[in-house]
């Protein structure tokens, strides 16, 4: 059968109706080429099919729920309090009553490290959710007015960078005294840095697309371009950098207690545990092992999730 000339007009029947005979069934072979292969993805769901593939990322996720589950909930099922002091009981080895031993006062490690694993979790949570705050609209602002705002704004935060964040830290907290609250503020006001240089970056690339001007046309404003459309589209990198900003806190924080000016007595992180094993550490090695231990496997977590994070989160790897 040969196909009409595209400019002749198709032959009609009697009755008005285009003849049938000009037409012809689709192959099968045509029909399974049009046919869509897959659903369609959001962003987030294909994030999310990437970063469970990633068997890294999920190992990371599950010490993670290992690390929660063992701090928030482990308490609540032993039958030792934190502050209990049995003098008698003094320096024993790990045991089927006292699973990690007990320390100089007599107190069950278990429960301590599993308190202390409250501590220095929610130290790096509020830490990091403080600093993401402040260096979200700081950076977003500087990059977002740009010229003499950026110059000026960003002139401090290379001043700030001049010095290492631990030393400004170490300051803050010999000026305010020990104590969660003011560990909170010390990491709080200056662990914003790095958080500023990465979402400034972002604003400055995105700012210059197609849809920041296609808003500019519409009418929105400013606070509207950064908050609604600058900000929402750098969250990606926002989220990998705040991820890793977390086992950052939770080191400092440990650190700082380790030295004596962080969490005070009776109150205990895993960095002031390993301050009070310090001293008997020849003898009594498990005292000092299993807050280090618990440092070791969250800062791993952390750290594999916030990779995992990153691949997946990453637009150029979309397929």
């Amino acid at each position: 059968m040969t196909s009409p000339s595209p400019f002749c007009r198709p032959a009609e029947a009697s009755d008005g109706r285009i003849s049938s005979s000009l037409w012809e069934p689709l192959p099968a072979s045509e029909q399974q080429g049009e046919r869509i292969g897959r659903p369609s993805l959001t962003y987030l769901q294909d994030a999310w099919r990437r970063f469970r593939r990633n068997p890294t990322a999920l190992f990371g996720l599950v010490l993670l729920a290992l690390v929660f589950s063992f701090s928030l909930l482990g308490p609540l099922l032993s039958n030792h309090s934190y502050r209990e002091q049995d003098l008698d009981r003094a320096y024993e080895f790990p045991s089927a009553e006292h699973w990690f031993g007990t320390d100089a006062h007599g107190r069950d490690l278990f429960v301590r490290v599993m308190m202390g694993g409250r501590i220095s979790l929610l130290v790096g949570i509020i830490a990091t959710a403080t600093s993401c705050v402040i260096g979200v609209l700081y950076g977003g602002f500087s990059g977002f007015m740009g010229g003499r705002w950026d110059n000026l704004l960003m002139r401090i935060v290379d001043v700030a960078s001049t010095i290492p964040l631990m030393l400004y830290s170490i300051l803050l907290m010999v000026l305010l005294g020990t104590g969660l609250h003011n560990i909170l503020i010390a990491l709080g006001l200056v662990y914003w840095v790095g958080m500023v240089r990465i979402v400034r970056g972002q604003v400055l690339s995105l700012k210059e697309q197609e849809f920041v001007l296609a808003a500019r046309v519409l009418g929105a404003g400013q606070w509207r371009l950064l908050t609604r459309h600058l900000i929402p589209n750098a969250m990606g990198p926002i989220l990998v950098t705040a991820t890793m900003m977390i086992p950052g806190a939770i080191f400092t924080e440990s650190f700082l207690s380790f030295i004596g000016i962080g969490i005070s007595a009776p109150m205990a992180s895993w960095g002031s545990l390993c301050s009070d094993a310090l001293g008997g550490l020849r003898s009594y090695p498990y005292q000092l092992f299993f807050p280090a231990a618990s440092i070791c496997v969250t800062m791993l977590g952390f750290n594999f999730v916030g990779d995992g994070l990153r691949d997946a989160l990453d637009p150029r790897l979309r397929k």
